[in-house]
């Protein structure tokens, strides 16, 4: 469980002076109360961006006509293939990103 992971970590030495505490307390850190936990807790603040790179590299989830690469008929046409977030509303990118997919996918 990657929270489990994320505890470890911030767990070392070097973080200790900067958290004072976080989530369930240990004693109480069974997986179904960290389960519970994420569930009432994690949200995204802003529009969630960059998690399917667009590229050729090792790293690249989709290629340049939004294929995901090493799987048949499947696309990603949203903000995840915007390596950064925009400083505006994503809305506007999202459109030409889904107006340039459907070109591609029909063919033109």
């Amino acid at each position: 469980m990657g929270v489990k992971l994320a505890k470890r970590i911030l767990d070392q030495a070097p973080f200790k002076k900067y958290i004072k505490s976080y989530g369930p307390q240990q004693d109480k850190t069974t997986d179904e109360a960290l389960i519970e936990h994420i569930k009432k807790t994690v949200e995204t603040i802003y529009h969630p961006v960059g998690t399917c790179k667009m590229g050729n590299d090792t790293m690249a989830v989709v290629d340049e006509k939004l294929k995901v690469h090493d799987i048949e008929n499947l696309r990603v046409v949203d903000a995840s293939i915007m390596p950064t977030i925009v400083t505006g509303n994503t809305n506007a990118p999202v459109y030409m990103i889904a107006e340039k997919a459907a070109d591609m996918i029909l063919g033109k």
